[in-house]
């Protein structure tokens, strides 16, 4: 288990993480979503001991990380910038992390490489960004570590092949109980592959939740009535009963268009239809929410713009 307390990194001119908090469990696939600068890759280098941190403590199975050999050969990173030595070859690279990880499996390697019908004897100089990227992700899984470490994973991989990649971190995690860490600006890449869910924002940890959470206690409806209706409808209703009460129902975002309405609200949907049916509505259905849509609603709430912490206009 990785827990990270109350830590903070600061450089000359900046607090890249601000006293964050977190602990990623064993035996997942945890994703870390945010913007350029939202800390992220400053976050796995504290992890993976590459930085050191100002104050707090990084402990990976109770142990500290910085400077401790044994617990390093529990971990492989893979950073968004690649580093691969001049003109070294795959199996040149391979013997190299063979020398600092004991369980490394040339037999892994080997099928791995083959699988992405990557030449093993070339140099990787040579390679494309999404070969490159393919390479040193064969490397890291023929590590056979406990914690895998990947920062912008996917990027310059084309869409099937990202597909691959995130097939094989799922069977390593299932087949060897691996904990995978992987960073994203997006989250449509991390959506159908992540357990739990991380969104960090200018150095905070924002929201923390297992995605599964995040979908189930936001629904999203469309209604229409014969009567004209506006966001107060849903915040009391007419006999009293406040939707926050009993139900643990709260309205998060309005909007109209027209006669129909669509509506967002944390709660349960099945006691917000029960309620409403006493309007006779015309139209009332549940939809189904994307990640990007909860994590809207729910940064709106905090006060963050969306659209910025994400780089959505990117």
């Amino acid at each position: 288990m990785i827990k990270v307390e109350n830590v903070l990194k600061k450089f000359e001119d900046f607090t890249a993480l601000n006293h964050i908090s977190c602990t990623i469990p064993d035996h997942c696939i945890y994703g870390l979503v945010g913007s350029n600068g939202a800390g992220k890759s400053t976050l796995l280098r504290l992890i993976n001991g590459v930085y050191r941190e100002n104050e707090g403590s990084i402990t990976i199975d109770d142990a500290p990380v910085f400077e401790n050999i044994e617990a390093k050969q529990k971990m492989v990173y893979v950073p968004d910038e690649l580093y691969y030595m001049g003109n070294a070859s795959m199996e040149r690279m391979a013997m190299i992390y063979k020398s600092f990880y004991p369980n490394f499996s040339q037999e892994r390697f080997v099928e791995l490489a083959d699988q992405f019908k990557l030449d093993r004897k070339k140099g990787m100089n040579t390679f494309s960004k999404g070969m490159k990227r393919q390479a040193v992700t064969i490397l890291a899984l023929a590590c056979r570590t406990k914690y895998l470490f990947f920062d912008e994973t996917f990027d310059g991989l084309d869409p099937i092949m990202r597909n691959v990649v995130k097939s094989i971190i799922y069977d390593d995690v299932m087949e060897r109980g691996t904990t995978a860490v992987i960073t994203s600006h997006s989250l449509r890449e991390l959506e159908d592959t992540c357990d739990q869910l991380a969104l960090l924002h200018k150095g905070g940890l924002v929201l923390q939740s297992e995605v599964s959470d995040l979908k189930t206690n936001l629904f999203k409806m469309q209604i229409a009535l014969k009567r004209d209706f506006g966001p107060e409808l849903f915040n009391k209703l007419s006999d009293g009963t406040v939707f926050n009460s009993k139900g643990a129902l709260s309205l998060l975002h309005f909007s109209k268009h027209g006669s129909v309405a669509n509506v967002i609200m944390r709660g349960s949907s099945e006691f917000a239809m029960d309620q409403l049916r006493k309007y006779d509505p015309i139209l009332m259905e549940v939809l189904p929410l994307t990640l990007d849509e909860v994590f809207t609603y729910e940064m709106e709430l905090l006060g963050y713009s969306f659209e910025k912490t994400l780089g959505k206009e990117d």
